[in-house]
């Protein structure tokens, strides 16, 4: 069995992450879900998610939702 690289692992979680944000913010807001990706697409906190080398993607999507919402929403 091959095993996967640390950077294939990164961009699953990542993606993960961000289907659960998108799912989040339409939960919370009741928006379309064109709307809630363009929301999380365009938060601040996408680039310190995708930024592999601090890690943030192995945090659960519901603490980087309260990121996005709190410390990055402010940014």
């Amino acid at each position: 069995m091959i095993q996967p690289t640390h950077q294939q692992i990164a961009t699953y979680l990542t993606d993960y992450a961000l289907s659960e944000l998108v799912k989040y913010v339409m939960e919370d807001t009741g928006c379309t879900i064109e709307q809630a990706m363009e929301r999380v697409y365009n938060s601040p906190l996408l680039p310190a998610l995708q930024d592999e080398e601090n890690e943030l993607y192995v945090q659960s999507p519901a603490y980087l939702y309260e990121l996005m919402n709190g410390h990055f929403a402010a940014k």
